[in-house]
Parts: C-alpha cells; sequence; structure tokens
C-alpha cells in the first residue's frame, strides 16, 4: 500500500469521524443515557468502509452535492448498532471492540440493547434528512432509502445475523451455501447499500446500480475471508478485539471450510473480480476514481 494512498485515506476517514458528529444525539434530558451508550459506540473509531465506500461511489457518478452526508452517517449508524449487538452476552460475548471495552462492558446489556436499537431508528431519521439539504433529489433520496431499508432488515443484515446464530455448532457440518448466505447478508448487504446508494445519489441507472451491487457484494465477501484469516493470523493489540472468538464459539469460517490456503486465494479472486467490474464502468457515463480501486486493493492486505 503506497504512502500518498494511506495519507489520503486518513483525511478522508478524519473527514468521515467530523462528520459523524454533526449527527450525533445529544445527551440530554431522561434519554440523556441512551445516547450517551449510542455515542460511545459510534466513536469508538474504525476504518468507516462504508461510509468512505459509500461516498466514493457517488463521486464515481459525479456526485458533489450534499445530499450524500446523511446517508453516509445513517449507514455506519447501522453497522455500529450491529456490532453493539454482536457483543451481547446472548450473541458473542465479546468484551473489547476496537481497542476498548464494548458498550454491554461500559453501560450494562439493557443500556446496550436500547443503544442499538437507538442507533437502527436514529440511522434513518438520519437519512430522512437528505430531503432538506441542498440540492436534493426526492426521486434518488426514496430509491436510496429503499436500498438502506433492503439491505438492513430481515432480507438483509438481520437475515445473515439470524442464519449465523442458527449455524452456531455446527462446525465442520456447515455447508459452503450456509456460510455463503450468512456473509452474503450479514457483512456483504451493508456494503451493497453503501456503494448503491453511492451510484444512485450519484445518477447511476438502473443497470450501473446493478454492477455496482454485484461489486460491492464481492467486495462483502473478501472482506469477511479476511476477518476470518484475522480472527486465526492476528493479535488483540493489532485486531482490537479479542482473536479466536470464532473458535471460541464454534462458528465456522472460510478458514474452517476450506482452509487458510484457499480462503486467501478466494479472497484475492473476489477482490480482483470487484476492481475489473469497477474499472469497467469508466467512461460508461461515470468519472475514473483510482482512490476507490486502491481502497478495494487495500482489503487484501489488511491486518486489522
Amino acid at each position: 500500500m503506497n504512502s500518498s494512498f494511506k495519507e489520503e485515506q486518513n483525511k478522508k476517514t478524519e473527514a468521515i469521524e467530523q462528520l459523524l458528529t454533526k449527527y450525533l444525539p445529544k445527551e440530554e434530558g431522561f434519554a440523556g443515557k441512551v445516547a450517551a451508550a449510542m455515542n460511545y459506540s459510534i466513536l469508538a473509531g474504525g476504518k468507516r468502509l462504508r461510509p468512505m465506500l459509500m461516498a466514493e461511489t457517488y463521486r464515481l457518478f459525479g456526485g458533489v452535492s450534499g445530499q450524500i452526508e446523511p446517508f453516509m452517517a445513517a449507514i455506519e449508524m447501522i453497522h455500529t448498532y450491529s456490532l453493539v449487538h454482536d457483543d451481547l452476552p446472548a450473541m458473542d460475548n465479546d468484551e473489547y471492540r476496537r481497542g476498548r471495552k464494548t458498550t454491554h462492558v461500559v453501560y450494562g446489556e439493557a443500556m446496550a440493547i436500547l443503544a442499538g436499537d437507538g442507533l437502527l431508528n436514529y440511522a434513518f431519521e438520519t437519512a430522512l434528512r437528505a430531503f432538506d439539504t441542498e440540492a436534493a433529489d426526492p426521486a434518488r433520496i426514496a430509491r436510496a432509502l429503499s436500498i438502506l431499508a433492503g439491505k438492513a432488515g430481515i432480507y438483509g443484515m438481520i437475515g445473515g445475523q439470524t442464519a449465523d446464530m442458527e449455524a452456531e455448532n455446527l462446525g465442520s457440518r456447515a455447508t459452503e451455501e450456509q456460510l455463503l448466505f450468512i456473509h452474503a447478508h450479514k457483512t456483504a448487504a451493508l456494503i451493497e447499500a453503501a456503494m448503491m446508494i453511492g451510484a444512485v445519489l450519484g445518477g447511476a441507472d438502473e443497470k450501473q446500480t446493478a454492477l455496482i451491487e454485484q461489486a460491492a457484494y464481492e467486495i462483502g465477501i473478501a472482506f469477511q475471508i479476511q476477518d476470518d484469516i484475522l480472527d486465526v493470523t492476528s493479535s488483540l493489540a493489532v485486531l482490537g478485539k479479542p482473536v479466536g472468538s470464532d473458535e471460541k464459539n464454534s462458528k465456522a469460517t472460510y478458514v474452517t471450510l476450506m482452509g487458510m490456503d484457499a480462503a486467501q486465494t478466494r479472497q484475492k479472486e473476489l477482490s480482483a473480480h470487484a476492481i475489473a467490474l469497477l474499472e469497467s464502468l469508466d467512461g460508461d457515463y461515470a468519472l475514473r476514481n483510482d482512490f476507490l480501486l486502491e481502497l478495494v486493493r487495500s482489503l487484501i492486505t489488511r491486518i486489522k
């Protein structure tokens, strides 16, 4: 990964952090504690990959107005709520996330549940603010809201989490079909939402949006395979969360199902094909976005 890309990525991540603070709930009144738990969760740092992919796909299709910003905040709120609930004792029971104590450890289990619920609902309150932005396109915003709702719901991320819980303790009896369903919905769906919303708000047509959805699916699966690899090869200090939790929870992963070498090969193949799909848009009413291509490439070699 070249240093200029890393510098640009850091600048974009910092800009997203500042953007998020604009949309956070106020920690006041009788609901102040749940707002504090929500803010603790969302300000824990992280790659901010989903809002970054959304913004860069928006740029790919020539988007320049501020209507993308509420959606960038919303997608990160939805992603964060899923992590808060994932970490709960009833699910993965993790004590660390992004290098610090998880929300349920700091605020208690009940407040963590409410914080996750709050982030999900507040995400849609936030996304709806796109209608009030300058140069807002109501039809595109409505389509973007539909994508966000669908990819986050029972036919998207929640469906994937459900299948993941159902598949626990299957170990080697889990099938590749089950694993693909879980990660296509639990992980890839929000990445698809991010990039499709960027495309739709940027003015992409249906064919282009479908191509973006396919590329985002492949990016999502490649991202999850790398997560599975890092859960075996990394450390708490580097990753910011416990390693070996998949084994602890008897979860089937691409590594347990395919072996390390095959998982690494598959991850590289998916990433390369996703990049080829994005490059095929160049000149097809889309602008070349070298940063977006490099961002996808960086998923292959990330260490956390």
